[in-house]
């Protein structure tokens, strides 16, 4: 390793390389955007950081996003030399079971980012080899600790921290729009119950920006709905959130909700299904409705279009945004990598 360029606590480069399915600007979901601010951060400790992507896309040669570099599947560039030169892997989802594998291969401490609390995510995480495990909520490491009760075999990782889905409320603070916006169309995350909510109030501003991934729900019947294509991160503030003056997330499951906390960053307030992770990401900041409710939904947004109820929930949105200030939770990140290179 050579010198760091920053704030490396050990005074010297590491080398991380990731394997990712997708990455941005092309794929910008949640998962993603919370790898990438990670990424960001050790960047900004001086590292180096490498994303190998798994499967075909619209790109052909390496590009940097960030200070990170991407290299594309259809580059066709040597992974296995980077993996040798590593000094330490990561990697989330559908490809920690290869990546883990070829750390233990390699001989190379190996990070596993954990996003959902489905039983592959836990089962691949605990099938042996893993150094670190993230968890991006508390809720999952409790989930995660239930695993290894309910699985006693499984093999635990090396060590594991919470780093919630960061999102420094600068990036995305911006003066509320006049719409009720849902972030990716697809019915899972509320699509359906958001075409019925903009059928039935046609006096309303609806904008639909679809996601990066599931089948998105058509809107083009509804003359109040503003349809807007899938958005890169570093644009959400401009075109999504500059324009939204209230945030829907009807999600049948969110482990976290990124967009909810993006939102709270401008005061705009939040009104999502209760699963685990919203409660805890959103808390008071939030305003929670069943998914199925409709009516509900309705009344909800109607009692927003006062001025006084729409200042108290903006009012209890910023508190909760201040709250979730990323900066520690990402320098322990950061230490806790440094820690497996050292």
């Amino acid at each position: 390793m050579t010198e760091a360029r920053d704030g490396s606590r050990s005074g010297r480069v590491m080398q991380v390389v990731a394997r990712l399915h997708a990455a941005p600007p092309r794929h910008n979901a949640g998962a993603e955007w919370m790898a990438w601010s990670m990424f960001r951060a050790l960047v900004e400790r001086g590292h180096e950081v490498t994303v190998w992507l798994s499967r075909y896309g619209e790109d052909h040669e390496p590009y940097d996003l960030d200070g990170v570099k991407v290299v594309p599947l259809e580059s066709r560039l040597d992974f296995a030399s980077a993996v040798r030169r590593a000094g330490v892997l990561v990697s989330h989802l559908e490809n920690v079971p290869p990546t883990a594998a070829l750390a233990r291969g390699y001989g190379k401490p190996f990070v596993a980012i954990c996003h959902n609390t489905f039983l592959p995510t836990f089962r691949d995480m605990a099938s042996g080899g893993t150094s670190l495990a993230v968890f991006n909520s508390q809720w999952m490491a409790r989930e995660a600790e239930l695993h290894f009760v309910d699985h006693p075999k499984s093999i635990r990782p090396g060590a594991s921290i919470v780093v919630r889905p960061p999102v420094f409320a600068a990036e995305y603070a911006t003066k509320p729009g006049d719409r009720v916006t849902l972030v990716n169309t697809n019915p899972d995350k509320g699509g359906l119950l958001f075409h019925k909510l903009a059928k039935r109030m046609p006096d309303v501003k609806f904008m639909a920006v679809k996601g990066s991934y599931g089948e998105q729900t058509d809107y083009s019947d509804l003359p109040n709905v503003l349809e807007v294509e899938h958005v890169s991160g570093h644009d959400m503030r401009e075109q999504v959130y500059a324009r939204t003056r209230v945030l829907l997330m009807p999600s049948l499951y969110e482990s976290w909700g990124r967009a909810g906390c993006e939102a709270l960053a401008s005061g705009i307030p939040v009104v999502a299904h209760p699963t685990p992770g919203l409660c805890e990401s959103l808390t008071e900041g939030g305003i929670f409705v069943e998914r199925e409710d409709l009516d509900g939904y309705e009344a909800v947004i109607r009692k927003l279009g006062t001025a006084s109820e729409y200042r108290l929930a903006s009012k209890r949105a910023k508190a909760r945004s201040a709250e979730l200030d990323p900066t520690a939770e990402l320098s322990a990140w950061c230490d806790a990598v440094e820690g497996l290179a050292a």
